[in-house]
């Protein structure tokens, strides 16, 4: 597997985890920051949904990584340039712009910082103390989106 088709899929019971954590946010329920991303299918046009971690940055900015690589979610947000961030009965609409690899680090670095509990064992022993280098090494296989 190489960074551009990196992919961690959801083994054994992480499935049913997913299920239960995407009706948190339908429910109006946000763990730390948590969404419902909502983005229509690049092949059938549907809405398909997934729980996000909507990172913030010092800056106010917003972002979208994806920590199991270029998921479904990625791929289709790549072809519909945007999507909602549902919480509840709450819908906003948004534009996504996909972060280079280049400008990725000190937003991996932030995403493992907040969620690194939660998510580093996809990051493959790659903590928030990494070096630059370190981080810039794994950048391809973290896709990143600035959302506006």
């Amino acid at each position: 597997m190489n960074a551009s088709t990196r992919y961690i899929a959801p083994a054994g019971f992480e499935s049913v985890m997913n299920r239960f954590f995407n009706l948190l946010p339908g429910l109006g329920i946000s763990v730390m920051g948590s969404r419902l991303l909502a983005v229509k299918g690049r092949k059938s046009g549907e809405w398909r949904t997934t729980m996000v971690n909507l990172m913030i940055d010092e800056d106010g900015a917003r972002y979208l990584v994806a920590p199991r690589g270029h998921t479904q979610w990625v791929r289709n947000l790549r072809v519909a340039g945007g999507g909602e961030l549902r919480l509840g009965r709450k819908a906003e609409t948004f534009t996504a712009t996909e972060v280079a690899d280049a400008d990725k680090v000190p937003l991996l670095r932030l995403y493992l910082r907040k969620w690194g509990w939660e998510v580093g064992k996809f990051f493959e022993g790659v903590t928030k103390d990494a070096t630059d280098e370190q981080l810039a090494e794994i950048a391809p296989g973290f896709p990143v989106f600035r959302i506006a």
